[in-house]
């Protein structure tokens, strides 16, 4: 995946997030939903997660294809 196909797949998810969210504050989210938005939530980490990755490489004129996306276990267990 290049950097204009994670970029793209970042768009949907935060479309369909912004979906997700005006759900849940009409009220009117089911719990299918409140998993989906977490689940996306996740997503979107990776993603951006693989794209620093790879631009981590790109910075020391390494192959940014050698990037892989790591566990939803890895990223979310990321320190702030």
């Amino acid at each position: 995946m290049d950097d204009a196909q994670i970029h793209s797949r970042i768009e949907e998810l935060v479309a369909e997030e912004h979906g997700l969210w005006d759900t849940q504050a009409a009220g009117s989210a089911t719990d299918a939903d409140r998993q989906r938005l977490a689940d996306v939530k996740v997503s979107l980490d990776r993603c951006w997660d693989l794209l620093r990755q790879r631009r981590a490489l790109e910075e020391f004129a390494m192959d940014p294809d050698v990037a892989r996306a790591r566990s939803e276990e890895t990223v979310e267990g990321y320190e702030q």
